[in-house]
């Protein structure tokens, strides 16, 4: 039973509003940096690394999770519209992502990518690409 009271208090800690705002920043913060091409998540969470010294470490650490996503998608952005993988993880998002934007798929493109977690695969599932 003491299991499932630290499982409620541990979602109780990240689902509380501070943690989700620095969640928030640390995705909307990543993706921007993360789109510049050839700064892959890692560089991004080094060059941001900063921001979060003046935070708790929950929310520290929670903020640099949202960076890494973020840099992770905004990676993922960069491959599809410019043809320019800014991480190795975004080199087969490159080859199909950007044949459909020239195609005038490029709103639906990064679509995929979103909802897939970035360590698990690198480019949309073949059901995915519809």
């Amino acid at each position: 039973m003491d299991l499932f009271n630290n499982l409620i208090f541990g979602f109780g800690v990240a689902l509380s509003l501070q943690n989700l705002l620095y969640c928030l920043i640390g995705v909307t913060v990543g993706t921007l940096i993360g789109v510049l091409p050839g700064i892959g998540p890692l560089g991004t969470i080094a060059i941001l690394m900063p921001i979060t010294y003046g935070v708790s470490p929950v929310g520290a650490l929670i903020m640099l999770a949202g960076i890494y996503y973020g840099a992770q998608y905004g990676g993922s952005t960069t491959a599809i519209l410019v043809n320019l993988p800014g991480e190795t993880s975004a080199v087969v998002t490159c080859i199909d992502g950007y044949q459909m934007a020239r195609q005038g798929g490029a709103g639906p493109a990064p679509g995929p990518r979103s909802r897939s977690r970035p360590s698990a695969r690198s480019s949309p599932g073949p059901l995915e690409r519809c």
